[in-house]
């Protein structure tokens, strides 16, 4: 199935690139983070859930150290620049006779948890006090994000077309 709009044909790479840039952006920024820190329980489902929508948190707060501060940005930008890399390198799935079925939404899914583990990963490194055991952990969080918020991306790319 092959998504098209009033201006054409929308790939697959593209959707996914623009759901994970939604996501960023809408549960990323210090005002829903903050919200969530706040009014949700971290001892319920949904409350983990909503916490960790705001993983790729980005902020221009000059209260934490600049490194910090970058190493926050790096991730959210990161994250988003990856899915798109991965959306590119895994069209296997969709090439196979299995398009147009769930293969699309596995394949996106899969490629978001990937970027988050890369993402936090790499930026891990640029913190102040980086570490490999900080940089495994920014890693593992940012596969669990990618875990619980991939399959928005996964839906977008569902019904896309590969390039």
């Amino acid at each position: 199935m092959v998504v098209t709009t009033g201006r054409g044909v929308r790939t697959a790479t593209g959707t996914g690139t623009l759901a994970a840039l939604v996501l960023v952006l809408a549960f990323g920024n210090p005002s829903y983070h903050d919200w969530a820190a706040r009014s949700t329980d971290a001892n319920s489902a949904l409350g983990f859930f909503l916490r960790e929508l705001g993983w790729p948190g980005w902020t221009f707060s000059s209260a934490v150290p600049l490194r910090d501060l970058i190493a926050a940005d790096l991730k959210a930008i990161l994250l988003i620049a990856f899915t798109a890399m991965f959306l590119m390198v895994l069209p296997g799935s969709q090439l196979s006779s299995a398009r147009g079925t769930l293969s699309g939404l596995f394949a996106g899914w899969g490629s978001y948890i990937f970027a988050g583990a890369l993402a936090g990963f790499l930026a891990a490194f640029l913190q102040a006090h980086a570490s490999l055991l900080g940089a495994y952990h920014w890693a593992a969080d940012g596969a669990v994000y990618g875990l619980f918020a991939g399959w928005i991306v996964g839906l977008a790319t569902l019904g896309a077309r590969r390039t």
